[in-house]
């Protein structure tokens, strides 16, 4: 599998938020972020703008819930027509239900992990997600340094999946960079949500390309 890049709104400009998207429709999908005040300290988008952003995106979106009662909230973003639909598995109460209520709407169904939530209690559910994000900084905000420490766990689940002949994607979100994504790879991600690295500088077009570029041509194609 190439590497899939996930360009996350977080860090564009809200107010021309259509002209941002069209500037990386190179990306696999845009990622974003849902944050209610409550799971994290910040407040982003709701069901109204998730729609909005269907409706005029180049390319699907990766829907990355930071909110409380994922169980009864989540499904409702699959029905907006969100590719992917990712909650936490802090805050749901019957994980495999709702991976079960997302997939029946037709999205993929992912589940995110906290930096210090460990894998073991969530293994089983692995065989029934299409991702498994890691985050590799604490969730709530954009901008913040890339967590080495997280890159054990991140290898642990390949190890996992590649053990159990199981194909989710694995995600992995904050400080990605050109620097820290050959490192991620090289730890078993395949799918990184970069932010600040796409907006914050530059040319967003330029700089996705800068990720891709980021691991030597041989690398990129690793199952």
């Amino acid at each position: 599998m190439d590497i899939r890049l996930h360009p996350s709104i977080l860090s564009a400009d809200f107010v021309n938020m259509e002209a941002e998207l069209q500037l990386i429709s190179a990306a696999d999908a845009v990622h974003v972020d849902v944050m209610d005040n409550h799971f994290v300290p910040s407040l982003t988008f709701g069901p109204q703008m998730v729609k909005r952003i269907v409706e005029v995106s180049p390319i699907p979106l990766d829907v990355h819930l930071m909110i409380v009662d994922a169980d009864r909230f989540a499904p409702g973003y699959a029905e907006l027509g969100a590719q992917s639909v990712t909650f936490h598995v802090e805050a749901a109460a019957n994980v495999g239900k709702t991976i079960s209520a997302i997939q029946s709407h037709g999205s993929h169904a992912g589940i995110a992990l906290k930096p210090g939530t460990p894998l073991e209690p969530y293994l089983d559910f692995f065989h029934q997600a299409d991702m498994v994000l890691i985050m590799t900084v604490e969730p709530g905000s954009g901008g913040q340094a890339f967590l080495h420490d997280t890159m054990p766990k991140v290898e642990a689940l390949r190890a996992y999946l590649d053990d159990h002949g199981l194909t989710p994607l694995v995600e992995v979100d904050g400080g990605i960079t050109t620097q820290t994504l050959p490192i991620a790879w090289s730890h078993g991600a395949n799918t990184f949500v970069a932010g600040s690295s796409v907006f914050g500088h530059g040319t967003p077009a330029h700089n996705i390309e800068d990720l891709r570029q980021s691991l030597p041509p041989p690398e990129r194609n690793r199952a």
